[in-house]
């Protein structure tokens, strides 16, 4: 086989086997791994806290496939966890001053499954404060870098796991997504994120027990990964009241088995009304063309969801004064970007959740009406291009100014609001040579579908890896 230098290199599936097979041990994973990130975090500032724990976690695997236990899915697996996921004994800092020194009691739902399955928790990935934002940066440990360019956003919020993804500090990333915290750093770094449909990956602990916006999902290199993470982490729990039934699904199966014949796909280059970057559109727009030489047949339409913008913005403020309701007399304490959403939503009428959520509802048979006539939806899944990691947030769309500090990532929080699968995978590389990612929707509780014509796209588009791995110690 191949260095032990280069297993990081190596898909989470292909790891998986190695391990699985006794090739390579979990520690020699976890140390090529932590190698990486001895290389190149300095470069991108991905991890933010190291397990200090993972190699006594790896040796632990290591004894126990000695003594001929089942190793599990993920055996052997390095996984990030957003900064905003409780691991025990590990600082958790939400990205927040108020949370700097903060070390959780116990382990998250999803982080305890991960750990069922064996993985090894590597350390905690970066994200803006409260994960508010898709631009990944706070006060506590600044700013995330591209690693296909380090002077370029990595996008966020689970900017962190994006970027120690494809540099191979880690085999697989965990993440949530609001509005595109999946989504979005995935298409700016070049890997697979899967938006999983409301419930199911359960999210316990939770300060809104009752949330129907933000899940839990995979970042990963590849499609098959991104499929194997999540049989790992889905399925109900009595933790939590959102939850799916999973009995007879299986991810990977659906990926390797690849998407149905004859498939309708929609392609909309601008689902949001809010413009697109053209070199974004032209990428995005050969990749879903390019399907039709695989067999499906793809339309052009016109899908204007951009009355859904404001309804979104009511929402979100609903969103995070729920989730911070025990932490509003530290109003003041927060960063801009979480005070202005908080602050925004307590001057959110209850006529403007009222309206929200009818829009929410028109947008939801919009959608159904679609999958009417269509297999699935797709279109890209930013409007704009990495832009400079000092820049919060791009204050124009190809020359048309911004309406707000939000409005560039709603090609992603439109679909937010569906409670659709959706998934952003590499379709190819601009002008820069910077990734795009294109959305794949799916109708409800599609996710087999959505991986096994993600997994078809990156397939046909290879993109590489960043340069940075190219560059001499």
């Amino acid at each position: 086989m191949n260095e032990v230098s280069d297993l990081p290199d190596f898909s989470a599936t292909e790891l998986a086997r190695l391990v699985a097979c006794r090739e390579v041990s979990p520690v020699e994973v976890v140390e090529a791994c932590l190698a990486r990130f001895e290389r190149y975090n300095g470069a991108i500032n991905a991890v933010v806290t190291l397990n200090e724990r993972a190699l006594d976690d790896a040796r632990e695997l290591e004894r126990r496939l000695a003594r001929g236990e089942e190793p599990g899915p993920l055996c052997g697996l390095p996984v990030g966890i957003k900064d905003v996921t409780p691991v025990a004994g590990l600082r958790t800092t939400f990205g927040s001053p108020l949370y700097k020194d903060h070390v959780p009691a116990e382990d998250a739902l999803v982080v305890r499954r991960l750990r069922a399955a064996g993985a090894v928790i590597l350390g905690k990935t970066n994200c803006p404060e409260f994960a508010a934002g898709g631009n990944t940066f706070n006060e506590v440990f600044g700013r995330t870098r591209n690693p296909w360019d380090p002077t370029k956003s990595a996008g966020g919020s689970t900017g962190g796991g994006a970027a120690a993804l494809v540099t191979g500090m880690i085999a697989l990333a965990e993440g949530t997504d609001l509005g595109g915290s999946l989504r979005i750093p995935a298409s700016f770094c070049g890997a697979v994120g899967l938006r999983p449909s409301v419930g199911l990956v359960p999210t316990y602990p939770s300060d809104w027990v009752w949330d129907t916006l933000q899940v839990t999902g995979p970042v990963a290199r590849t499609v098959e990964d991104a499929a194997l993470m999540l049989g790992a982490v889905s399925g109900p729990s009595p933790l939590a009241p959102f939850g799916q039934p999973v009995a007879g699904r299986d991810w990977v199966a659906a990926v390797r088995a690849g998407p149905a014949k004859g498939l309708r796909l929609a392609y909309c280059p601008d689902i949001a009304g809010i413009g697109i970057d053209p070199d974004v559109e032209r990428v995005c727009h050969e990749a879903a063309g390019g399907l039709e030489r695989a067999g499906a047949t793809v339309e052009v339409i016109r899908l204007d969801l951009s009355f859904a913008r404001p309804a979104f913005l009511a929402l979100r403020g609903l969103w995070f004064v729920s989730w911070m309701y025990r932490r509003l007399d530290q109003l003041d304490r927060f960063g801009a970007n979480v005070a202005g959403n908080i602050r925004s939503g307590l001057g959110t009428t209850t006529r403007d959740l009222a309206a929200a959520e009818e829009v929410r509802g028109r947008l939801w048979h919009r959608c159904r009406e679609l999958f009417e006539e269509f297999d699935h939806l797709l279109t890209p899944c930013m409007a704009v291009r990495p832009f400079p990691v000092e820049q919060n947030y791009p204050d124009a769309i190809a020359g048309k100014p911004m309406e707000t500090y939000v409005d560039w990532i709603a090609p992603t929080f439109v679909l937010s609001l569906t409670g659709l699968p959706v998934a952003s995978v590499p379709c190819g590389l601009d002008r820069s040579g910077l990734p795009v990612g294109l959305q794949i929707v799916g109708r409800p509780w599609g996710e087999e579908a959505v991986l096994a014509l993600a997994a078809q796209v990156q397939e046909r588009h290879p993109i590489g890896h960043p340069p940075l791995l190219d560059q001499e110690e």
